[in-house]
């Protein structure tokens, strides 16, 4: 990861202590044996994911080839944001590289409580347009290393 990308936002910094209290109490605690995998891109998105320990890829399905990672998460980050967003269909896949230990939130249930106190609902949807900016400059970044001419930008 490049060293100027800021970490991504957790659910720690981002939400009130009340507010993470109110999301948790929906949580639950899972272990994920390594290999297993979360979701698969095109499947309903009906739940997420904050890591506890363990390490999660997200990968993008490359047809006639493996699955391509596009990056890999470790402790308090979130796992799954296409929960939050119509149609509620998830846009990668996600595999537990390691043994996983997360909490697991019931997406309707945080909806639910999202939509019945405004101000969760907005530090809910601002910390995952947080995670999803974060994770848009991480991969910009990464497609620039990959296939951006040596010196692409500096003066001639």
């Amino acid at each position: 990861m490049n060293a100027s990308l800021t970490p991504s936002p957790g659910m720690l910094r981002a939400l009130s202590a009340e507010h993470r209290r109110r999301l948790i109490r929906v949580a639950r605690e899972v272990s994920v044996p390594q290999g297993a995998r979360l979701f698969n891109e095109g499947g309903r998105a009906d739940r997420f994911w904050i890591i506890r320990s363990g390490r999660i890829e997200l990968d993008i399905h490359v047809p006639g080839r493996r699955a391509a990672v596009i990056e890999s998460l470790g402790s308090n980050e979130l796992v799954g944001w296409s929960w939050l967003f119509p149609p509620h269909v998830w846009h990668l896949g996600a595999e537990a590289t390691t043994p996983v230990r997360a909490y697991e939130f019931d997406a309707t249930a945080v909806r639910s409580l999202c939509k019945d106190d405004a101000a969760l609902g907005n530090d809910v949807a601002q910390w995952v347009g947080g995670v999803l900016a974060h994770r848009l400059c991480a991969a910009r970044i990464r497609l620039l290393d990959l296939y951006a001419p040596y010196g692409a930008g500096s003066a001639v």
